[in-house]
């Protein structure tokens, strides 16, 4: 039975279908995050303890990534006791940190066991990014009685709390279709374009200055490294033409769109790259210089949540918030963190591999997360920690091939 869960082959039919489903249960479940602790956590938490019972297993790799997040934690842990009153919330909130730091361990150890568990983890992930981004659009349009609670503050939020979570996560599913689009045929592709041009809109209507950038580079990216990787002339003329095609096409839909009074209003508003909340006195900048002073004088932090209680606004800064939230333990772990996921992912960026397409996907997105994270809370995204967990799985699976591939010039037969 424990090895029934570790890998698929030689495993029972049903237990091995049980076993897919539930983590395809355990994706489609982070396109939903109304409230804290969300569906995903409770489930995740019991997943998590049946697979390790049945035994999944840690490898050096995986290991590595437990104890960094560990750290960081750790950190977060450590500032809660500075604090003079602990409530409730506030414990949950460090709980929630804990488990969501455990899934991106747990879905880095299924996917070194076994890398065919990625395609099962895209597609649930493609499946409930696209139920969101559809309750996104219409709650925008509200095209029946009630939809607008898929909204806030007229921008569509989908099945999220917010619509800068929601944008963000509609990304890696995005950036996956489009691969497949531009790596496959045109008709076997029609369906994907379709998905396409959904998730687009619902980015789009977010209205996420986060999420826009992160769509544009994550396109860019992933175009500069399919033309990089393919040593085809011919079959790099086909993807700069289809992608050439496919941004005018997104363009026009996008122009489309815009003739809806509604949109047009909102998007000249929000597309404005320095908002009044930002530059103002006491806005976003400069509550970035005052958290830092901040953070000068309380080396183990302020604890959770304590910033926008002082300030009356979150610190929107990743890395402000791992000064202040997780103290200088946890910043220097969410670094490290950043940093070694960065460096060993781009290693083994563009070679041959089966999961390759996965892997550059989830790289190219984590890479934009960490840049749009200068400017926005990411410490509680699911979906970040799902990126995480997909990187250093393959990191780990690159790792385990080369060990294979020098083991058996490694044997040295000494002379009888």
């Amino acid at each position: 039975m424990a090895y029934a869960i570790q890998a698929d082959t030689g495993a029972p039919a049903a237990l091995s279908a049980l076993a897919k489903l539930s983590l395809a249960i355990a994706v489609f479940l982070s396109a939903f995050v109304l409230y804290e602790p969300a569906p995903y956590e409770v489930y995740i938490a019991v997943l998590m303890t049946v697979w390790f019972l049945f035994g999944l297993r840690l490898s050096r790799t995986s290991g590595m990534l437990l104890a960094i997040l560990m750290i960081f934690n750790i950190g977060g842990l450590l500032a809660l006791t500075v604090m003079e009153q602990i409530r409730p919330n506030l414990v949950l909130y460090v709980a929630v940190s804990f488990f969501l730091a455990l899934s991106a361990v747990f879905f880095s150890a299924v996917i070194e066991a076994d890398h065919r568990r990625l395609k099962i983890i895209f597609a649930a992930y493609v499946l409930g990014a696209l139920v969101t981004a559809l309750a996104g659009i219409i709650g925008y349009f509200n095209l029946f009685p009630g939809s607008e609670m898929f909204t806030r503050y007229g921008r569509a939020k989908g099945v999220f709390q917010d619509p800068n979570v929601f944008g963000p996560y509609l990304v890696l599913p995005a950036c996956y279709l489009l691969h497949r689009t531009l790596t496959g045929g045109f008709l076997s592709s029609l369906p994907r374009i379709v998905m396409l041009l959904v998730f687009t809109l619902a980015i789009f209507l977010a209205f996420s200055r986060a999420a826009w950038g992160l769509y544009a580079l994550s396109i860019l990216l992933l175009v500069f490294f399919l033309l990089l990787k393919e040593r085809s002339t011919v079959i790099r003329l086909r993807i700069f033409v289809a992608g050439i095609v496919g941004v005018s096409l997104l363009t026009v839909s996008l122009l489309v769109v815009l003739q809806f009074d509604q949109v047009s209003e909102l998007f000249s508003q929000r597309a404005r790259l320095l908002q009044e909340y930002d530059a103002a006195q006491f806005g976003r900048f400069d509550r970035y210089g005052l958290g830092f002073i901040l953070s000068m004088d309380h080396p183990l932090g302020i604890g959770p949540l304590a910033f926008g209680r002082l300030f009356g606004e979150d610190t929107h800064n990743i890395w402000l918030k791992a000064l202040l939230d997780y103290g200088w333990i946890g910043f220097v772990a969410f670094v490290i963190l950043v940093v070694s996921t960065v460096a060993m992912g781009f290693k083994c960026l563009l070679r041959d591999r089966p999961w390759q397409p996965y892997f550059l996907c989830a790289y190219i997105v984590f890479v934009g997360h960490v840049l749009i994270a200068t400017f926005i809370d990411i410490d509680h995204w699911r979906h970040f920690f799902i990126l995480l967990g997909i990187i250093w799985g393959c990191i780990g699976l690159e790792a385990s091939t080369m060990r294979n591939r020098r083991a058996p010039h490694a044997r040295i037969v000494k002379p009888a």
